[in-house]
């Protein structure tokens, strides 16, 4: 059983946030995250005081559940957001079981960066230019990319996005494996 899978169905149904469940259950609403996310498997004790926030009993929890068909379409009131003073990223697909791409809808105000240091993480990502203005400085090298433009680069390599010119910047972008 997909443990985080069958947790974020359940929470779902119950219709709580992660920030909700996490106060009902003493918990933080990062270890839900990394739980649903299959990034920590909870012992069966922190199951157990989540599953009370709900409240669920483990028997029921484990039970097989009706056949749940994964999502297909997200919603933009459905994609959860990512946000500092200047950039939003906008998560698509974030609840698909077994995820192996992080897909992205990235909207920058004029100005705005990603932040001084440049970023690195493993795997790859790519994207387009749907609007604005991008300079995009990955290792030694820097791109000016404009709308229709794209890119792809192995992550491991140091970056930086900075939205340039007059009008917000705004990107669709995958990454492998999945960074958010």
């Amino acid at each position: 059983m997909d443990i985080g899978y069958r947790l974020k169905a359940v929470r779902k149904k119950a219709d709580l946030s992660q920030r909700e469940l996490a106060k009902r259950s003493g918990v933080t609403n990062g270890f839900i995250s990394q739980v649903e996310k299959n990034q920590v498997s909870p012992s069966i004790g922190s199951l157990k005081k989540l599953l009370d926030g709900i409240p669920m009993s483990l028997a029921d929890f484990f039970a097989d559940p009706e056949e749940e068909v994964p999502q297909v379409v997200y919603r933009a009131d459905e994609q959860p957001e990512i946000s500092s003073d200047s950039v939003n990223y906008r998560l698509i697909g974030h609840s698909h079981p077994g995820r192996a791409v992080g897909m992205m809808r990235e909207t920058m105000a004029p100005g705005a960066d990603t932040g001084p240091e440049p970023i690195s993480h493993a795997g790859q990502e790519c994207g387009t230019i749907l609007q604005g203005r991008l300079r995009l400085i990955v290792g030694e090298q820097e791109f000016v990319l404009e709308p229709g433009d794209g890119y792809y680069f192995d992550s491991q390599k140091p970056h930086r996005f900075i939205s340039i010119g007059e009008e917000e910047l705004v990107i669709i972008s995958a990454n492998s494996p999945p960074t958010f």
